[in-house]
């Protein structure tokens, strides 16, 4: 006979089943495994046999073959370990039968027989409850798996014999509990940051509508403070965003415990890193800082200093809100629904030609700076901020600016408007993240903002993806009055945060020139 069990492999968050079948037969002893498997699946063969002769039990005179089907999916990690030697010790009579019926099993075998903590649990722990099967997982899992919910029994053994046990009945194993929720650090509070009152406003805009923000200005200004204050004034997930950005860090092994919070998702990797880092990928596909940052934030300082591959590579997940790795017999996909809030110095020397210093790195030092970054993404960026450097008089000033809790109180108040408009047209969506149909009947402008709009992108070259997310961007500034139409000054203050195509740190400028009429008398 054959012995059958169930276990899973990963494709970005997507737990798939696959059946593992087990067959000792007469013949040359060996041990054998088939089913496309990679280099950690094909060394199984060595853990299970050096697990069971720790248990006391030993790999028959047989040739055993174990084929993990669908023959044609390829088989990734070491999560195989625990289903094949079970499998193996049903077929030689060391486990019962039916020891595995109704149930999904995956762990890391050690060369003692303890099971090791694997990938995964939550994504496995999904796609067994949905499947009727309980969940076989190592104990260091269990809490995780735990939070999968559902009727389905979960079994955490912490070794090999601990399972044998349980499943003759010898040995009874309490079910894991899911951890208690991660507790959110304090974030540092907005009301520290002392001046820079337009980049307060254009960050509040930004959090209000899940908008992606590009801070331009000298070493000292605060980009980085203000960033680093953005998660205090976001709100905190919903119970499904919970679960999906739990999936991914399954994934990525950064559950430690069990443990989920409710706190968004802060990624700020090192200009130094690689296309495989920042969008995922390498030799098995492993998630990315952009699906890390999954319905959180993703902050990339010194901005120009990224390779322009890197930078490329986010244009899509920007658009679309999923990565999509490809491989020769496979694609993965990983959710990356992120805000992207990123830094940047005006030129290389730090200060650029507004500041009125002297340059020592050429006269054309600011556009050879930020060229390094390409129109098609700048053109993704709904808010540009120029930030102007703290004159000493601010730094003197208490700080007496607008609390993090007053700021997220204004947010939380207008994103939960977008979600309730959102839902007669499909779905709950931030403003940046709407249809550009849906968009059009929600943020139409009203004449005079119509007109205005017109004539700056006309006069400032500004492409259709930019006359589009003015008006995502407008219909954030009304939702913060808590207005139900966008009016000619919410369409005058997006203008001014846009970047005119192919220009430099004055584009704002511009644009602010092109809107200020309107701004008077409003």
């Amino acid at each position: 006979m054959v012995a059958q069990l169930t276990t899973f492999a990963f494709h970005g968050v997507e737990a798939r089943p696959v059946t593992v079948q087990v067959q000792a037969s007469g013949g040359a002893n060996g041990f054998t495994i088939v089913g496309l498997p990679d280099k950690a699946v094909s060394e199984a063969r060595e853990r299970v046999a050096a697990a069971l002769t720790a248990i006391g039990l030993g790999l028959p005179p047989k040739r055993i073959v174990v084929n993990l089907a669908p023959a044609d999916l390829p088989k990734e990690g070491s999560h195989f370990d625990l289903a094949i030697a079970l499998g193996v010790m049903m077929e030689i009579g060391a486990a019962p039968r039916d020891a595995a019926e109704g149930c999904a099993v995956l762990g890391e075998l050690g060369l003692d027989g303890s099971i090791a903590a694997v990938a995964g649990a939550l994504p496995a722990a999904v796609a067994a409850n949905a499947m009727g099967l309980s969940l076989v997982c190592p104990a260091a899992c269990g809490p995780e798996a735990a939070w999968a919910g559902g009727e389905a029994e979960i079994v955490a053994p912490k070794s090999l014999i601990q399972l044998i046990n349980h499943l003759k009945g010898v040995q009874v194993l309490t079910p894991p509990a899911p951890d208690a929720v991660e507790i959110p650090k304090p974030f540092a509070d907005l009301k520290d940051v002392k001046g820079q009152e337009s980049a307060k406003r254009a960050l509040e805009a930004a959090a209000a509508g899940g908008h992606n923000l590009l801070m331009i200005g000298p070493p000292g200004a605060g980009k980085s403070m203000l960033a680093a204050r953005l998660p205090g004034i976001l709100p905190p997930l919903t119970p499904e965003e919970m679960l999906e950005i739990s999936m991914v860090q399954s994934m990525a092994g950064l559950l430690e415990g069990g443990r989920l919070t409710r706190a968004r998702p802060f990624r700020a990797p090192h200009h130094s890193a690689s296309m495989a880092a920042m969008v995922g990928g390498g030799l098995r596909a492993r998630p990315g800082e952009a699906s890390l940052a999954h319905h959180g934030v993703l902050f990339l300082d010194e901005l120009p200093e990224f390779s322009a591959q890197v930078l490329d590579s986010l244009r899509q997940p920007l658009e679309t809100g999923d990565v999509v790795i490809a491989r020769a017999n496979f694609h993965v996909r990983y959710p990356a629904r992120f805000q992207l809030i990123a830094a940047m110095n005006p030129c290389r020397c730090g200060y650029g030609k507004a500041s009125g210093r002297a340059c020592g790195t050429g006269p054309n030092c600011e556009a050879k700076y930020q060229s390094r970054v390409s129109g098609p993404m700048l053109d993704r960026l709904d808010i540009t901020v120029e930030l102007a450097p703290v004159t000493p008089a601010d730094l003197a000033a208490p700080a007496n600016g607008e609390s993090s809790a007053a700021v997220g109180a204004r947010i939380a108040k207008a994103r939960a408007a977008q979600l309730e408009r959102s839902k007669e047209f499909g779905g709950p969506a931030l403003n940046a993240a709407l249809p550009d149909s849906v968009l059009e009947r929600i943020a139409a402008p009203d004449a005079e903002g119509s007109a205005l709009l017109t004539r700056a992108a006309e006069s400032l070259g500004f492409s259709a993806r930019a006359y589009h997310r003015i008006l995502r961007v407008a219909r954030t500034l009304a939702d913060l009055e808590g207005q139900d139409g966008v009016r000619r000054r919410h369409i005058a203050e997006a203008v001014s945060y846009r970047r005119r195509d192919g220009a430099g740190m004055s584009a704002g400028a511009d644009a602010r020139a092109a809107a200020g009429s309107s701004l008077h008398g409003v």
